[in-house]
């Protein structure tokens, strides 16, 4: 990981210090809008586009008779947490003065598939989410701890995850 007076743990210090001045000066600048579009490409699979970015397949495993030549819906839920977070570390960190050697962090859930096949009445997406992440670093214990906690407390993901959120879905003829 890069540690030199402009960077810490990768994370260009002043470019980050600037955008949050301006956010804090401008509280019109607090909402950011992000977009993404997804197409079938068929069977189970799509292709998702986000920016200048993608695409991002995704596949069904075989267990649930997809192809399983990509990640699927429910497991880039967990890629999305997981990246937020290690964003949230390398970010936080730098902030704090803490470098980081290393930021692993694993993730895993559980669905009920019954629900999802309509067989059952319930809630289709996961029950629960449990994240371990392993850091290697010089801090203290209580550092680590602290900045775990910021990090959980501060993800978008996260949040996004942990309450609920509203939903507008809109069905439109091709």
């Amino acid at each position: 990981m890069s540690s030199s007076a402009a960077t810490l743990n990768g994370v260009d210090l002043a470019r980050v210090g600037e955008f949050a001045q301006r956010l804090a000066a401008d509280p019109d600048a607090q909402h950011s809008s992000w977009s993404a579009r997804t197409t079938w490409t068929g069977a189970f699979t799509s292709e998702t586009h986000a920016r200048d970015h993608g695409p991002i397949v995704s596949d069904e495993p075989e267990l649930l008779t997809g192809g399983n030549t990509a990640a699927n819906p429910v497991e880039y839920v967990l890629a999305a947490l997981g990246s937020c977070l290690a964003v949230g570390y390398a970010a936080s960190a730098a902030a704090r003065g803490i470098e980081l050697r290393s930021v692993e962090i694993e993730l895993s859930g559980s669905i009920d598939l019954r629900v999802f096949l309509g067989l059952a009445e319930g809630h289709a997406g996961y029950e629960r989410i449990e994240s371990t992440t392993r850091v290697e670093s010089d801090a203290g214990d209580a550092e680590l701890q602290q900045l775990h906690e910021h990090v959980i407390r501060t993800s978008p993901v996260g949040n996004t995850i942990e309450h609920p959120v509203a939903l507008e879905a809109r069905l439109v003829r091709a």
